[in-house]
């Protein structure tokens, strides 16, 4: 069982993946605290209920991953509350909106999707990094962590399309190796990595589950749980490379 004694902070909480880590992190320790954010409290209503079971050790804060204003106001407040972080977890993603989906060929490639992937999915959690490495750079060890995915990775790319997602997934990938270099300066004991859940059963995978294997689609709860159990398996050797829920190295 992962001893988070100290607080984790969560990007991207409201739903899916991240709210269900928020609510196993509640369970697996009396003493942990947890920080959620997410674009718009007041209609987190899952979240809220969280907090009224848990008072004490769940603190909800708002963050608009696309906007920097927004995450550093966040690290502000979450100063207010702590000056050590123990686990930082990003978690917010984006495959598809209302107006677009994952590109099939060259043709729908299209320059507002492309913006909005790469400022989710690999902005995002690099400016949360620029505005919270500072709660890293403690004595214990610590986590940063951010949900990656498999098509993420070039040597694994056979089937080519999902430029948007592909690419910012990639860049991702590259930011996380470049934090971990980072860190190892300043918070000797950090440990920055990617992880790939799985085809999880979330509003991110559902319009593509059509051809993903019964026993290749996980609920919320199967792929947290593994992934919680990655994380308190890590060691500073393991810094800078992205693995999937079985703990399994995937490469560049």
């Amino acid at each position: 069982m992962m001893q988070l004694d100290g607080t984790s902070f969560v990007q991207g909480a409201s739903r899916g993946i991240g709210l269900e880590v928020v609510r196993q992190l509640l369970g697996m320790q009396p003493e942990g605290r947890v920080i959620a954010t997410c674009r718009r409290p007041a209609d987190a209503t899952e979240l809220k209920a969280l907090t009224a079971q848990y008072p004490k050790r769940l603190r909800v804060i708002a963050l608009e991953v696309r906007e920097e204003k927004t995450i550093a106001a966040a690290a502000k407040a979450v100063a207010l509350e702590t000056k050590e972080l123990q686990l930082i977890l990003n978690v917010a993603g984006i495959l598809h909106g209302p107006d677009f989906g994952p590109e099939k060929k060259l043709a729908q490639i299209q320059p507002e999707p492309l913006r909005h992937a790469f400022e989710v999915n690999a902005f995002g959690p690099l400016l949360v990094a620029k505005h919270f490495h500072d709660f890293l750079r403690h004595g214990r060890r610590s986590v940063f962590a951010s949900l990656s995915a498999r098509v993420g990775s070039i040597s694994d790319n056979r089937l080519g399309g999902w430029y948007a997602y592909r690419g910012s997934k990639a860049a991702q990938n590259m930011f996380t190796k470049n934090i971990s270099i980072e860190l190892a300066r300043v918070a000797p004991h950090a440990i920055v990595v990617g992880l790939h859940p799985g085809t999880v059963d979330t509003d991110l995978s559902r319009p593509f589950q059509r051809n993903v294997p019964a026993k290749q689609l996980f609920p919320a709860s199967k792929s947290v749980a593994a992934l919680l159990q990655v994380i308190d398996s890590l060691d500073r050797e393991d810094s800078g490379k992205i693995f999937d829920f079985r703990g399994n190295e995937i490469k560049p």
